[in-house]
């Protein structure tokens, strides 16, 4: 069977000198080094417009065969999101209590965190991001999705890059197992939860652990000559 393709168009990227390049480096760094999560929310209403961006932006991402298989649930009814720290929480005491490895459980400690997530209720958006497995064609029969993993993860830094940049923080939340996510919001068979993110304003005192981030010769590896400086 044929396959129409996409058509091509010419692209115009900024053509920024050297400096300028190293500059808007510079700039971004320094932005999203200034990011951190935040457990404690402020209940502040968000607009939906702001959120509609966000999730945009999130849309900008590259995807395996361009296929984007992501779907994001945006959950603001109280009711919902009530429901949500419910089953979230009995996961995470059930973690917190039996399944996390003691290793584990001292690789936290230094972070504070428990099974009880009270931002699930206080934050005014829960963004939950789910990976389509396949998609499903009108006929019921599927149709193959490539690198889902890859793609939804780059569409959530995306998405975290923006919910940052607009002024607004959240929180990286993988309740294990997350199947309840699944049945509470009635996604489709071919969709599994991926991440949740709960979105809004800091709370007035709010505080965050005084973490160090590895330094760039921890994690970076060079092969061959580096750019000149």
């Amino acid at each position: 069977m044929s396959v129409t393709p996409f058509p091509f168009v010419p692209y115009h990227p900024e053509h920024l000198s050297p400096e300028e390049i190293l500059q808007r480096a510079q700039v971004f760094y320094q932005f999203m080094d200034r990011r951190r999560t935040v457990r404690d929310f402020s209940d502040k209403p968000v607009a939906k417009e702001v959120m509609e961006q966000l999730l945009l932006t999130a849309s900008t991402a590259p995807s395996g065969a361009h296929k984007q298989p992501w779907t994001f649930c945006v959950v603001s009814d109280p009711a919902l999101k009530k429901q949500i720290r419910e089953a979230a929480e009995k996961e995470e005491f059930d973690s917190y209590n039996g399944r996390m490895t003691t290793e584990w459980l001292e690789d936290l400690a230094p972070l504070g965190t428990d099974w009880q997530k009270p931002f699930l209720e206080t934050a005014p958006y829960l963004i939950v991001v789910f990976k389509k497995a396949y998609d499903l064609k009108e006929d019921g029969s599927k149709r193959n999705n490539y690198y889902v993993s890859e793609s939804v993860g780059i569409a959530c830094g995306f998405l975290i890059a923006a919910i940052h940049q607009a002024g607004l923080v959240t929180l990286t939340h993988t309740p294990s197992p997350m199947n309840f996510l699944t049945r509470l919001l009635n996604r489709p068979e071919n969709e599994r939860p991926f991440l949740l993110l709960p979105v809004g304003y800091p709370a007035a005192e709010v505080k965050v652990p005084d973490l160090k981030r590895k330094p760039l010769e921890e994690v970076t590896v060079w092969y061959g000559p580096k750019a000149e400086k």
